[in-house]
Formats: C-alpha cells, sequence, structure tokens
C-alpha cells in the first residue's frame, strides 16, 4: 500500500513539473497522436508562430511539437534568468524539458539558426531523446576568429547590441529585409521586423548577446545524432561556407543547399524547406 501510495505521489509529482514546462514555454501539440513527433525550434527574435507553415504539412502523418523559449512568444516572461540564459546551454536544458513534457521520444528536431547548436546541445546530453537534428541556417560561431569566418567582426555585433538597446523598433525595421533577403516578399520581412520589434527588450537584448558570442565549434565532433544541415544562399547571418564548414566536422551529416535567397526560409519557402525535412525523415 506504501509502495502504490509513492508511485502515485511521484506520477503526480511529475505531471505537475510536466504541467508546469508546458506552461512556461507554452507548449502545442497537434497532429497525429500515435504518429512519431517532430518538434520545431525557433531561431533568436522570433516564435513557434514562424514554424506553422511548414509544420501543418506533416500533421497528418507525424506529431508535432511547437513551443517558445523563456523570453519568447507567449512563455512565461516571468522565467526569465538572465543566468539561467546566459549561454545556450539554458535553453538545451529548456528543450529537453519540452522533449520529456510532450514525449513521443525519440523526435526529431528541427531547428531555425541558433536553435540548431540549441538542438546539437541537447542531443550531446541526452541521445536517446533525439532520431535527427535537422538544422535550417545554421551556425557554431558568428565572430569571425582567425581563418574561420563567421561573418561579423567584434565591433559589428557590439554596434548591433548597442542599436537594440537603445532603439529596438529602429534596428528591428533596418535588419529585417537584410535577414529576409526577399524584396519580393515585403509580407515576410514586415513579420520579422514585428516579431524583432516586439520582443520584450530586456529578453532582446540579452539573449542577441548570448547567441551572437557563442561558439560551440569544439563542441560538434560530440555530435552522434543523425544530422541534415540546411543552408540557403546569400544569408547574412549564416553565410553560405558554414554549411560546409559544419559536414566536415558533424561525423556522418549530411548537407543541403536550398535553391533559396535569406536567413528566413521557413518563411518565404514554406513548401521547400518542407520538402527537404521529409527528404530527411
Amino acid at each position: 500500500m506504501e509502495t502504490s501510495a509513492h508511485s502515485l505521489a511521484h506520477a503526480s509529482r511529475a505531471d505537475r513539473a510536466n504541467d508546469d514546462v508546458i506552461r512556461r514555454n507554452a507548449v502545442t501539440v497537434t497532429g497525429r497522436a500515435d504518429a512519431p513527433t517532430i518538434v520545431f525550434g525557433h531561431g533568436y527574435g522570433t516564435d513557434q508562430s514562424t514554424w506553422r507553415a511548414v509544420a501543418e504539412r506533416f500533421s497528418d502523418d507525424h506529431r508535432i511539437v511547437l513551443f517558445d523559449y523563456v523570453g519568447s512568444g507567449g512563455s512565461d516572461i516571468s522565467a526569465y534568468d538572465e543566468q539561467r540564459y546566459d549561454s545556450l546551454e539554458g535553453y538545451a536544458d529548456d528543450l529537453i524539458d519540452v522533449i520529456e513534457a510532450a514525449g513521443g521520444e525519440p523526435v526529431v528536431f528541427v531547428g531555425h539558426s541558433v536553435s540548431g547548436m540549441i538542438g546539437a546541445l541537447a542531443s550531446i546530453r541526452r541521445p536517446d531523446l533525439f532520431s535527427r537534428l535537422i538544422m535550417i541556417c545554421p551556425s557554431p560561431r558568428y565572430l569571425n576568429d582567425g581563418e574561420y569566418i563567421g561573418g561579423f567582426e567584434r565591433d559589428d555585433v557590439l554596434e548591433l547590441l548597442a542599436a537594440i538597446e537603445t532603439n529596438q523598433p529602429g534596428w528591428a525595421a533596418s535588419l529585417a529585409p537584410a535577414v529576409t533577403a526577399r524584396e519580393d516578399l515585403p509580407e515576410v520581412s514586415e513579420r520579422v521586423r514585428n516579431l524583432y520589434a516586439n520582443t520584450a527588450h530586456r529578453v532582446a537584448t540579452h539573449f542577441a548577446r548570448v547567441v551572437f558570442f557563442s561558439d560551440t565549434r569544439h563542441r560538434l565532433s560530440e555530435i552522434t545524432v543523425p544530422t541534415t544541415l540546411v543552408q540557403s544562399v546569400g544569408d547574412i547571418i549564416c553565410p553560405p561556407h558554414i554549411g560546409g564548414y559544419l559536414k566536415q566536422r558533424i561525423t556522418g551529416s549530411e548537407l543541403v543547399q536550398l535553391d533559396s535567397a535569406g536567413h528566413f526560409v521557413h518563411l518565404t519557402d514554406p513548401a521547400l524547406v518542407a520538402e527537404q525535412i521529409r527528404r530527411a525523415l
């Protein structure tokens, strides 16, 4: 009787913990309940809504998990802790929590931009939770470092951080067209501008510093989960040669070059991105 009561209490605590994660990260689960699970992770300054046009294409034959990193979208902003989120490891902790709370592991994780590296870090710690990583426009380091060309000088990043600090709306308006790189799709640029501008200022400044000064190059050899790298052309955040750099350092990884420009290919070309995800499954 005592064992049964103890088990029930333990299960109750686990359920409450999972409920807390679901609420904290605004987790939404759709699609087929009995099908393999795909988890989509968003990049800096955006939220889970950026994945919906892609995710809905898998709802008939997959279970879909969308979520917001703490500080983004519909997440619990009160849970944002600068100490916890002072490195990408804090976000990897959140991703592990989300996968365990939502269930369905091992999952395919699709991560845009910095989410690719967050997924990589989470998979190194818990490879049992992942069946595949699919990274969309990822970069292990954004700063140039000797022969390594990440795309940004330190002074460039300091200027970017100062712009967010002093005039976030203006910064968002100037950066959005450059990162989307699709003059033929002004509605996408406007959507990205709104997302950037409406991110809580406290989060926008701190998360940008964490992202742009992150460096996961030394961890790439530890990735054991099968990995697909999807790289666009004309991406100022993640230059095209970064895909080749990652392929050389992630054992057994596959590199796909998209015939699409910009950093937000899942917004500008959702059908093309969905095609590559399905091909990798």
